[in-house]
């Protein structure tokens, strides 16, 4: 195929993509057929939400708003929302139940960007499905937190699933991430996740340091549900020693500490890449990040906004455990779905005109499932 008649092809093609209806064009954009920066958007903002949420049901147990709606699904047995007279506490829960509908919201936007790749982009396609029914999972067990009038184990069980949802927002994220570079155009010697070299014993590692994450957020409920922030005045607290919880808490977390120190100096005696390095060090600056705001906290009364921070770390670290152990141990790698001529990673080594060819005559279908 000549340069004109792959310039002709090109404005043919401009000039169908002007021509379509404003509705057309809006489904296109909703629902891409390849993986787009609005794909990206959504998969970024799935992880933001779902650590946010974490922070703000911090917020309203912070403030003794727990029960300020004080049945569930309705805020008061008459009402729906909350009422005036029902105070700042009242304003506080029900803002925050309302969330649901954001994380809800950006949920379905997901699923539709993935929606008309799902036979070939499986796995995010999958981790858009169980990301949008888990939001219903947090509402119930929410509500079951009022009707057990805050009983801690509710409360810390609510958390853990938060951080689970957080966990497959990394995972999401890398994927489109990875798909959305490749695809753009960006060369990449290697088009997996796992983008450098690892070895056995730093994949045990990042491992390892995924299970002590989850041992030290779930003794960290634990240490929570023992101490003074219970979300209401009334609400029932554990019967621990709350000095020797923490000592147990901060077991995981020692142990956390070493792993990660023993990967960062491996990773960076290999020959591994940018991302896999970048990965490591976010691990421990979240993790100087907890240590200091919960040493802190613990010597100093519990203050309130050093609890809300500790919240957010919570969510970085259950998000940055996740993405460090991916960029290890993860098996996902790219496959091109649209073939584009113009894409400079194809045309250095094949000829264009076979390229549109293949592409008119596969209808730019997807590739092969994986």
């Amino acid at each position: 195929m000549s340069g004109f008649a792959l310039r002709d092809d090109v404005h043919t093609q401009h000039h169908t993509e002007t021509s379509r209806s404003p509705v057309q064009r809006t489904k296109d954009w909703l629902m891409p057929t390849s993986v787009t920066g609005w794909t990206m958007a959504v998969a970024v903002a799935s992880l933001i939400t779902q650590i946010g949420i974490i922070v703000t049901g911090g917020a309203v147990r912070l403030t003794e708003s727990g029960l300020g709606c004080p049945t569930w699904p309705k805020c008061t047995p008459e009402s729906l929302t909350n009422t005036p007279e029902m105070g700042i506490h009242g304003y506080i829960e029900f803002g925050n139940r309302t969330l649901t509908f954001v994380l809800t919201a950006v949920a379905v936007l997901m699923l539709l960007a993935i929606w008309r790749l799902r036979a070939t982009y499986r796995a995010i396609f999958w981790l858009s499905i169980i990301l949008l029914c888990g939001i219903p999972g947090q509402a119930v067990i929410g509500g079951m937190t009022v009707l057990t009038e805050l009983n801690p184990w509710v409360v810390s069980l609510h958390f853990l699933l938060s951080s689970f949802l957080v966990c497959l927002a990394a995972l999401l994220v890398n994927r489109v991430g990875l798909e959305r570079r490749i695809g753009g155009g960006e060369v990449e010697q290697v088009p997996s996740l796992v983008d450098g070299e690892t070895t056995a014993t730093t994949r045990g590692l990042a491992r390892a340091a995924f299970v002590l994450g989850w041992i030290t957020l779930i003794l960290g409920t634990v240490v929570t549900g023992s101490g003074p922030h219970g979300g209401d005045a009334e609400a029932p607290r554990h019967d621990f020693d709350p000095a020797v919880v923490t000592r147990w808490h901060v077991i995981p977390v020692y142990l956390l500490i070493a792993v990660v120190i023993v990967l960062l100096v491996l990773v960076h005696r290999l020959a591994s890449s940018q991302r896999q390095r970048i990965s490591v060090w976010a691990m421990v600056a979240v993790i100087v990040l907890q240590a200091s705001v919960g040493y802190y906290q613990h010597f100093n009364g519990l203050p309130i906004v050093a609890v809300l921070g500790h919240m957010l770390g919570t969510g970085l670290l259950a998000w940055l455990m996740t993405n460090m152990m991916d960029r290890q141990c993860s098996s996902y790698s790219w496959h091109d779905t649209v073939v584009d001529p113009r894409s400079p990673r194809f045309t250095a080594n094949v000829d264009p005109a076979t390229l549109v060819a293949d592409a008119q005559a596969e209808g730019a279908s997807p590739g092969p499932a994986r």
